[in-house]
Parts: structure tokens; sequence; C-alpha cells
């Protein structure tokens, strides 16, 4: 392949075969709109309709129209398609350097903390694992963290994210490793969740969709709290979950920079 597509392609596999660990695959508009207005590092970005793609940025982000622009290169669809595990409808990927590992690990610990850090403790599924990150971005949490072996930097789990990884901080941690402050772990013999005020620096741990919370997690627990649910009904979707619990936090007071829309 020749002329000016030929670069991006070259330095993608480039970097795919040096950069294992510290490049991520932004699937989609939405991903690579998401980690370009939060400041993310994008060395080659893709796409087989560059004119559908800008009119997208037009019409849902302006505010990043002109970066993207200088970033995108159309290639062939057969192109992208290659470069790609599953092709996205909206014809766009790009490579991503993941924030590194400090930094995430410096803005967990950063005290006093105005948001919650969001734990999931040992999930399964990777696809509510990207959806928990996406939520905890739009309620401006500090971070969230993932304990066990899933890794919460999996591409299906940034695809899930839609790429909001970067409007937060995303780290795997053992138990032990967790950032400071008290522990409100969820589970269905707690405290009913509307009676209690979560603090700004709350440590909120959600267990495993199947296991629920480990061991280690229950022992490091402060309090253990639970969503008010009809009787005979089994469990919440874990993102529904986060989900409502963030909503509890943020009805005590949103912290400032983040809207409520």
């Amino acid at each position: 392949m020749t002329g000016p597509a030929a670069d991006p392609v070259r330095r993608w596999r480039r970097l795919v075969d040096t950069g294992v660990g510290t490049v991520v695959l932004l699937d989609g508009f939405h991903a690579l709109k998401h980690a370009v207005r939060f400041g993310a590092e994008v060395p080659v970005a893709v796409t087989a309709d560059r004119e559908a793609a800008l009119a997208l940025a037009d019409d849902l982000a302006p505010d990043v129209r002109e970066p993207l622009a200088a970033l995108l290169t159309e290639v062939p669809r057969a192109t992208y398609e290659a470069l790609v595990p599953r092709p996205h409808p909206t014809a766009v990927a790009a490579l991503a350097v993941r924030p590194p590992r400090e930094a995430n690990l410096a803005a967990l610990a950063r005290a006093p903390r105005r948001a919650p850090v969001v734990v999931l403790d040992n999930p399964r599924n990777l696809g509510n694992a990207g959806a928990v990150i996406r939520l905890a971005a739009g309620f401006g949490a500090t971070g969230v963290v993932t304990t066990g072996t899933l890794d919460p930097w999996h591409p299906t789990v940034v695809r899930g994210g839609a790429g909001l990884h970067f409007a937060t901080a995303v780290e795997r941690l053992d138990v032990e490793e967790l950032p400071a402050g008290p522990v409100f772990a969820l589970d269905p013999e707690g405290d009913d969740l509307r009676g209690v005020r979560l603090p700004d620096d709350a440590v909120l741990a959600f267990g495993s969709e199947r296991a629920g919370l480990s061991a280690a997690l229950r022992a490091r627990a402060d309090h253990l709290l639970a969503l008010p649910m009809r009787p005979q009904v089994s469990s919440y979707n874990l993102a529904t979950s986060v989900a409502m619990t963030l909503y509890h936090w943020s009805t005590a007071g949103f912290p400032s920079g983040t809207q409520r829309t």
C-alpha cells in the first residue's frame, strides 16, 4: 500500500507490535471523541469514511472537531476492518497511550477526596466493567478499581466504557492496596442504603456478579449496605447497582465542575 494512508497503517502495526500494555484500542467514534476530550495521547486514528466521521463531530462533538480532523486518516474499508477485531458501525478506530499507572495511583490516593472511588471486587463480565467505568466518569467519581484477574483496560472494557477510561483513574489493585477512606460494601445483609449518607471520600465496593463480596473485601469493609429491592427479585445488574449507589451519593451534593444532565 502506498500514499498518505500507508503511514498511519504502518504506525498502527508498529504500535501494536511494540506497545503491548501501553496502548489501548479506541473502538468507534465515541471512544475516540471521549479520549480526545479528556486529554488522551492518540498517536494514530483511522476511519473508512472521514467525511461521515467529521459530520458526526460537527453534530455531536464540535468541541473536539478540530483535533479529530487533524488525527483522522481515511483508509480503505478493508484496511480498517483488518486493523480491528470487530468493525464498529462508525468505522472509526484509534490507538491511545494508556495513562501511567503512577499517575492513576496518585489520583486515587490524593486527599482530601471530593468524590468516591468505585471498587469492583473480582468482576467477571467485561461489558459490565466497561459500563461501570462509563457511569463513574459521568458521576465524576475519583476512579474505578478492580480486584482479581479481570484487566480493566481490556479492549472490550474500553469499548463498553466508550473511551471514558481517560476521564477517571482506572486501575487493578489487591484489596490491601485500596485507597484510604471508609469502605461501604454492598451486600444483601447490609443496612438500607437510603438511610445512610455517603461521604465524598467513600470507597464503594461491589461484589462479583455471581459470588458477591470476597472474604478479604468483606473483612476490609467499614459498613455493609443493601439496595432497596422487591421481595423475590434475585439481584440487580452490577452496573445498575453502581448507578443507584452513585446517584444516592450525588443527592447529598454534586462535585463542582460536573453537570447533573
